[in-house]
């Protein structure tokens, strides 16, 4: 019996904070109501919505306005993407001619070619935790990854990645087990 009783509280404790949660917008429209009457807090400088944002909130739509203008197809069309410089897997050669410059919330394609000379693989945790990542295509094969932590070429081949580029800061994709500069791709996202 002392079981059941504490399941039930337990699961009354859980369902409180929900509850409370579904309240809360009922509640809002009558703050606003209360505050219609008073002087407005804001200053014409800081009051940059116009009248049309204030009638849509009335009507229960929230709309984020004109500040992203991609268009139709959003982001991910294909006018917004960006095809940066190829990445190369060759035993001996740079990875990357040099530094790659990306915009955080930037759509970017980026081919990664391996000639086959040797089994190479590249490796970048961080990077791949800093970019969500749209899809990779190996030999027309589209693999859609919830994440990624190193690719590796075992023959020649090519495999595209197409990515968003999220978090700002400076990301690194190396062949594992090199030192040298030359053998890293160096991504600083802003």
């Amino acid at each position: 019996m002392t079981r059941l009783l504490t399941i039930l509280f337990i699961m009354a404790g859980l369902a409180a904070p929900a509850t409370a949660q579904d309240a809360a917008p009922a509640a809002e429209p009558q703050a606003g109501a209360a505050a219609e009457g008073a002087a407005p807090a804001a200053t014409e400088e800081d009051d940059d919505d116009d009248e049309d944002g204030a009638a849509t909130a009335e009507e229960g739509v929230h709309e984020a306005g004109s500040m992203f203008d991609f268009g139709f197809s959003g982001i991910m069309a294909r006018d917004n993407r960006t095809q940066l410089a190829p990445l190369t897997l060759a035993s001996g050669k740079p990875v990357a001619g040099a530094e790659y410059k990306l915009k955080s919330g930037g759509f970017y394609r980026i081919d990664i070619n391996a000639d086959g000379s040797q089994e190479l693989a590249l490796s970048g945790g961080d990077f791949f935790r800093a970019v969500w990542i749209n899809e990779i295509v190996i030999n027309d094969i589209e693999i859609r990854p919830m994440g990624v932590h190193s690719l590796e070429f075992d023959d020649a081949g090519t495999a595209t990645i197409s990515f968003i580029a999220v978090v700002p800061g400076r990301y690194t994709l190396s062949i594992p087990g090199s030192q040298g500069e030359t053998q890293q791709a160096v991504f600083n996202i802003q």
